[in-house]
This record gives structure tokens, C-alpha cells and sequence, in this order.
């Protein structure tokens, strides 16, 4: 039976300090040791998977070998799990679907089976494919996680996000670590609620909130207050993006986007760099979330703004996949079109 033990009377300080670099250590070393063995199980199936594509290729196997073998493989090794003629021909996709791939073939090693299986049966191109392979890598996602943010449309929404706001981002290059539309499905919220209700229920789901700004994101709080002369003003939630060594202040808006509101904003954004911003951080960036925007009152908007800001808007129910896709073609048509234009 366990005892709840106070460590301030059964440890000194002194040991405490010692006992914690010791269990860094222990949990350096095992989380190394997972990634070894990891590493490995993903090599054996993958050259599993070059076995098998090359023996089907050449006209040797055909599907009921592989069946057969899967029985071989029970009735030899019992022990060994994860051979079924099922997960065979897997491991030959696996290995078809990188093997000319040399950019990504390293990184499907950094991240677990499942969710390398995840991918490639959801991802429909390369370039999605190598999307949430790096995402996945950097940001060690759970499978839950992984297919929150495909069911999401993560990859065609920060696509379209990068062409519409592609002049934003070579004079602000901060701002990348932002997108123009955001999808807070796990609100379960009413379009027309108010600020303060978004705001805690925001707070309530912090983790999925974070899930979707991205996981470099960390919470500084809610309602931050600055003090500017004789008057307080709060900023309704501010974070730290550890990637970019600066603080993030975000403006909840439940109506469509309005001039002023950017004007707030910058407001925060200059008392924050004043009076809150450390010697080594770099200058704060913002984000005026809202309910719609007309990007044109945004271009208005934003074409006079000296400060690193951005409008995005925010949606209660996953996206349209069709129309997101179309826009997303659209987008990179007329980019191509601009390219061949200015040659």
C-alpha cells in the first residue's frame, strides 16, 4: 500500500535537486530507448515490404502467397505478432508508397507504425503525406491527435493560409506560425455566443485549443492585464510561441471582423514590447479571431498596419472537404499563373 510521502520533511533540498537530475537522466535514457526501438520496428517492416514488393513485381508472389506465408510465419513463430497477411501487404505499401522518397523515407522512422498507417490512409498526395509525416515527427502526436487534425483539413487550410497571406509573411515572417481560419469544433458552443462565454470555454478546453493553434504554443493566461498610465486593459488570451521566442495576443471576436479591431490589437501589441516583452525575446505577434471577415475590409485594414497582426476567422463545425479543396487548387493555379505571368 502506497504512502503519500512529503518530500520537503523526507527529502532535503539538496537531495531533491540531486533525485531530480537523476530521474532526468532515467527519462532521457527511456525515452531514447522507445525511439531505438521504434526506429527499428519500422525498418524491419520496412524491409519486409521491399521483400515482398520486389517478389510481386517480378511475377514470384501473388496474394495467396502472401496469405500462405502469414500461416507460416503463425505456425513457426507463434510469437511474433503483427505478420498477418493484412499487415503484410501493408508493409508493402509502407515501403512502395517512400522507397524513391529520400527526403521523407528517414522521417516515417521517426514517428510510430500506427500513425505512419494513419497517413497513408488518409493523406491523398505527397505533399500531404510529407505535411503530416514532419508534423507528426516534430510534434510527437498521438493517433487521436494525428486524425483530429486530418478530419480538420490541417494541411489544405495552412496551405490556403500561406498563398492568401503570402505578402504578410515576407514582411512579417513571424506571423507563419499563424493561419487565416481556425476550427474550434470542440467548443460545442452557439455561433452567437458572447465573448466571455467563448473565452471560458476556451480556458475549459486548453489542451484542444493548444492542439489547434499548434503544439510550439504555450498559455500565458486569460484576461492579461496590462497597465498603460492611469488604466488597465486586458487582452483576452496571451501565449508564448516557444519556436519563435516571442508572445502571441489573441482578440476573440464573436461578430465579423472590424477595422478597429485591429487598432486594439496593435494597442496590446505595443504595451506588451514596452512593458511585458524580455530583452531576448523577439517582438510580439497578434491575432484578431473572429466570427467572419470580408477580406477585403481586411486588405483595407491591414495595408496601413505597421504591426505583425493578423485576422483570421474561426469555425464551429469541421470544413467542407470538396470546397477546400477546390479553393486550394485555386490557389495554387493562380499562383502558378502569377509565376508564368511574370516570366
Amino acid at each position: 500500500m502506497s504512502e503519500n510521502i512529503d518530500l520537503s520533511t523526507a527529502v532535503s533540498a539538496a537531495r531533491q535537486e540531486e533525485f531530480c537530475e537523476v530521474l532526468s537522466i532515467i527519462e532521457r535514457g527511456r525515452a531514447n530507448t522507445f525511439r531505438e526501438i521504434n526506429r527499428g520496428l519500422i525498418s524491419l517492416y520496412w524491409s519486409v515490404g521491399e521483400y515482398i514488393s520486389e517478389k510481386t513485381r517480378n511475377g514470384g508472389w501473388g496474394k495467396s502467397v502472401v496469405t500462405e506465408f502469414a500461416r507460416f510465419v503463425q505456425i513457426m513463430r507463434p510469437e511474433l505478432k503483427g505478420f498477418s497477411a493484412q499487415n503484410l501487404w501493408r508493409m508493402k505499401q509502407f515501403y512502395e508508397t517512400y522507397w524513391n522518397n529520400p527526403k521523407l523515407s528517414p522521417v516515417v522512422r521517426e514517428i510510430s507504425w500506427t500513425n505512419n498507417m494513419v497517413i497513408i490512409g488518409r493523406a491523398q498526395t505527397d505533399e500531404a503525406r510529407e505535411f503530416y509525416l514532419l508534423l507528426c515527427s516534430r510534434n510527437g502526436y498521438s493517433k487521436r491527435e494525428l486524425e483530429r487534425q486530418i478530419d480538420s483539413m490541417l494541411f489544405e487550410r495552412t496551405m490556403i493560409s500561406g498563398e492568401v497571406n503570402k505578402s504578410l509573411l515576407k514582411s512579417n515572417p513571424g506571423l507563419a506560425a499563424l493561419r487565416d481560419s481556425y476550427l474550434f469544433e470542440f467548443l460545442d458552443i452557439p455561433r452567437n455566443c458572447g465573448e466571455g462565454n467563448m473565452r471560458e470555454s476556451i480556458a475549459a478546453n486548453m489542451r484542444d485549443f493548444i492542439l489547434e493553434l499548434g503544439k510550439d504554443f504555450t498559455f500565458v493566461g486569460q484576461e492579461y492585464r496590462l497597465r498603460v498610465g492611469k488604466s488597465n486593459f486586458y487582452i483576452d488570451l496571451l501565449f508564448y510561441h516557444r519556436g519563435l521566442a516571442c508572445l502571441v495576443a489573441i482578440e476573440l471576436k464573436t461578430g465579423n471582423f472590424k477595422p478597429e479591431h485591429l487598432g486594439q490589437l496593435e494597442f496590446y501589441l505595443e504595451a506588451l514590447d514596452r512593458d511585458v516583452r524580455k530583452s531576448d525575446e523577439n517582438p510580439s505577434v497578434g491575432l484578431v479571431l473572429c466570427a467572419g471577415k470580408d477580406d477585403a475590409v481586411v486588405e483595407y485594414a491591414m495595408s496601413r498596419s505597421l504591426s505583425p497582426a493578423l485576422v483570421a476567422d474561426y469555425k464551429l463545425h469541421l470544413p467542407d472537404k470538396t470546397l477546400l479543396t477546390e479553393k486550394l487548387r485555386e490557389l495554387k493555379e493562380y499562383a502558378e499563373y502569377e509565376i508564368d505571368d511574370e516570366s
